[in-house]
């Protein structure tokens, strides 16, 4: 494969507004943004992780005897494949989307014919055949660098950077009591106790990672990019040589503008307002406990004071 592929990959805890960057980031001139969530992992993924994150949102594993479509279709990218094979029960049903899965499939063994299977190879064909064969993306004619997103997928940062030269880590991090008010919200919500055993978890490893490749780790917080979008993803690409472009500053999905961030996240409105008032759901309990729970994180990632 190219030596020159560049891959930006968010990774964020629940709720934490991995969505919400990931759509400021969409109408980018210079990015190829997936439309969803990249979740790259395949059922192969097994370490001392696997029990607390779905396999989905890890970084892939492949089986050393498989063959190139074996390795595709091992590939789990359920919203993505959900949204080109049964679109009537996919959540972006809603959005144009002229993309075939099976023309996917059939680029991605082209690249892997002339590259040969890795889980780099594998990865970066992924990417470049999607983009290769949906049909009404909105091009500019000058993207170079990729974009994926994949909850939780900071635990491999460490992986994906050694796998790609060229990748850079993208951690988003929300303070933990508007994480967890919206976290309450699903039908099957985690108990606030695993919920922030995930969200350390997170944490460590952007911090680690960031300690290791300094310059190819970005930690930015969902209360800065609210604030000032445009500001804050806008720093981060001009550290990658990239535009401060004006698309920064609105949420859109194949450069459509997106009025509320939902199906995309839970985070449905990307306000300061918004996002203190999530927080004060939560009761004096919770609070407390949580606070209890993520105190080593608090004063790194400046959270002390946020409710206060």
């Amino acid at each position: 494969m190219k030596e020159n592929f560049r891959l930006i990959m968010i990774g964020a805890m629940y709720e934490n507004g991995g969505n919400t960057s990931h759509r400021f980031l969409d109408g980018h001139p210079q990015l190829h943004v997936y439309p969803f969530e990249s979740q790259l992992g395949t059922k192969h993924v097994n370490d001392a992780l696997s029990s607390m994150f779905p396999l989905k949102y890890r970084w892939p594993e492949f089986l050393l005897d498989a063959t190139p479509l074996i390795d595709y279709k091992a590939i789990i990218d359920e919203e993505g494949k959900v949204r080109a094979r049964t679109p009537h029960v996919s959540k972006f049903r809603h959005m144009p989307f002229d993309f075939s899965d099976d023309e996917r499939c059939a680029r991605y063994l082209q690249y892997i014919g002339e590259s040969g299977r890795s889980r780099s190879a594998n990865v970066e064909a992924f990417f470049r055949a999607t983009f290769d064969v949906w049909k009404d993306y909105r091009r500019s004619s000058r993207e170079s660098v990729y974009v994926g997103y994949s909850p939780i997928i900071t635990v491999d940062a460490l992986r994906i950077l050694n796998d790609l030269p060229q990748a850079h880590l993208l951690h988003i991090v929300r303070n933990p009591w508007s994480a967890y008010a919206d976290t309450k919200k699903r039908p099957v919500p985690l108990p606030l106790d695993s919920y922030m055993l995930g969200w350390n978890t997170n944490q460590y490893f952007a911090l680690i990672a960031k300690e290791q490749f300094p310059d190819r780790v970005h930690i930015i917080r969902t209360e800065d990019v609210m604030a000032d979008p445009r500001g804050t993803l806008g720093g981060v690409c001009r550290t990658l040589g990239l535009e401060d472009a004006p698309t920064l500053a609105t949420p859109t999905w194949n450069g459509t503008e997106l009025k509320e961030l939902y199906p995309w996240g839970t985070i449905r409105h990307a306000t300061p307002d918004a996002n203190l008032a999530t927080a004060r759901e939560l009761d004096d309990g919770e609070r407390e406990r949580i606070a209890l729970l993520t105190s080593q994180y608090l004063d790194v990632l400046d959270y002390r004071s946020f409710l206060k």
